[in-house]
């Protein structure tokens, strides 16, 4: 009998929790496997994508010249009222920081600083600099109430409250100036934020210029593009692909060959003018370069593809069988297609306008080239801060809110195919 029991007790290795146990190791090694799989890509795309992301955001609002530069300065100031002219003691302070300044070679990205919110500062930050240290007659350092006297003496915007607003201002090494300043708004020297002048509101414009620009762009691609999309759609699958090949010959091409291509054919002596003019078209040439209509022109061009492969991909799914039988029932073909035909390429049409127009709005290279000073877009202004002026915080803030913004189209993106989705 006791040995019949231990036969029909279950083995000690096969108890509930032992299996359990078992089942959660052997999941676990599973996860660890799948991590060490995918690790590298997330290593790398951390490293080229997070990375550089995070550190335009940063650059964004840093703000180190003023308080890494006049660190004395910064500090007498901090119980200034912001009103009249600071104390002797905020004085010899700047003296002081100006000098260490000298010595260490650091005071160009401070005038650069100051200048850019109060126009021709830097000639004084750098003239005041080179003279450093203030000595008197006997050579003997300058300290005390002596100090203010010199340094009006040596340029007279020190006597104003313009040049000491701006350096207590932006006593923080974070500051939103740069975010601020690329939607033409302004700080006064309280902090309280207030629209430009209409004469020095231009980031809305190019803004609004970008946007305007992609928009269009992106409707003459779809336009373009759905129907040969369409037409390669009832193609048998060898056509199709030969076809496709031809489309995508110009993908495959660098983009600078591309527009000197069009820069041939968009001349005035070019082959579109000549051709119009054969037809009788036009008497005289049209101007198609280094304007807008030749900007809409490239970009359309080179984006076209992708606007095709979406919207091929989502219609060669679509059984034609649809469209027949809506016709098959009475209804008129145009009809047919409008009502059955195109809300299924909704996902194709949505796709392939939001990768064209993100993609339009990082344009530089074609406007650069094709358009004039009008078609400019805000990666044109955003290379002119990083390579020529050399200020970094105004071209990552002009770069974060161009994120945003594809963020924002992206979020919308979402929100309409859940939407669509769902119905």
């Amino acid at each position: 009998m006791a040995h019949a029991a231990q036969l029909s007790q279950p083995p000690a290795e096969a108890s509930p929790a032992r299996l359990k146990r078992d089942l959660h190791r052997a999941l676990l090694r599973k996860r660890v496997a799948a991590l060490a799989l995918i690790a590298p890509l997330a290593i790398f795309l951390m490293l080229t994508f997070v990375v550089p992301i995070a550190a335009l955001l940063m650059r964004a609002v840093e703000n180190p010249e003023i308080a890494a530069t006049l660190p004395r300065t910064v500090a007498a100031l901090s119980a200034w009222d912001r009103l009249g002219a600071p104390s002797d003691a905020a004085y010899a302070a700047l003296a002081a920081d100006l000098d260490a300044a000298r010595r260490d070679n650091t005071g160009g990205a401070l005038a650069r600083r100051i200048n850019a919110e109060l126009p021709g500062a830097r000639s004084v930050v750098m003239k005041t600099m080179r003279a450093m240290p203030l000595l008197d007659a006997e050579g003997r350092p300058l300290a005390g109430t002596a100090v203010r006297p010199a340094l009006v003496a040596l340029d007279e915007e020190w006597g104003r409250p313009a040049f000491w607003q701006v350096i207590a201002k932006n006593a923080s090494p974070y500051s939103p100036h740069y975010l601020l300043a690329s939607v033409d708004l302004r700080q006064d020297a309280f902090g309280h934020v207030y629209r430009a002048d209409p004469e020095q509101s231009v980031y809305t414009q190019i803004f609004g210029r970008t946007f305007w620009i992609s928009l269009v762009v992106t409707v003459c691609a779809l336009l373009t593009a759905y129907p040969l999309a369409y037409w390669l759609s009832t193609m048998t699958e060898r056509r199709a692909n030969l076809l496709m090949i031809l489309v995508l010959i110009p993908f495959w091409t660098s983009i600078l060959v591309r527009i000197a291509a069009w820069i041939v054919l968009l001349q005035s002596e070019g082959l579109v003018n000549q051709a119009l003019m054969a037809l009788g078209l036009t008497r005289a040439p049209l101007e198609l370069l280094f304007n807008r209509l030749g900007v809409y022109i490239s970009m359309t061009h080179i984006l076209l593809p992708f606007m095709i492969l979406p919207l091929y991909s989502v219609m060669k799914s679509i059984p034609p069988t649809y469209v027949r039988a809506a016709v098959s029932l009475g209804s008129h073909p145009f009809a047919a297609f409008w009502r059955v035909y195109v809300p299924q390429t909704y996902p194709g049409i949505g796709a392939g306008a939001l990768l064209v127009f993100i993609l339009a709005l990082g344009y530089y290279i074609t406007p650069a080239l094709l358009g004039g000073p009008n078609e400019q877009m805000v990666s044109y202004y955003v290379a002119y801060f990083t390579n020529v002026t050399i200020n970094w915080g105004m071209a990552c803030a002009l770069g974060a809110l161009l994120f945003c913004a594809t963020l924002a189209l992206y979020g919308v993106y979402r929100r309409f195919a859940k939407i669509d989705v769902s119905m």
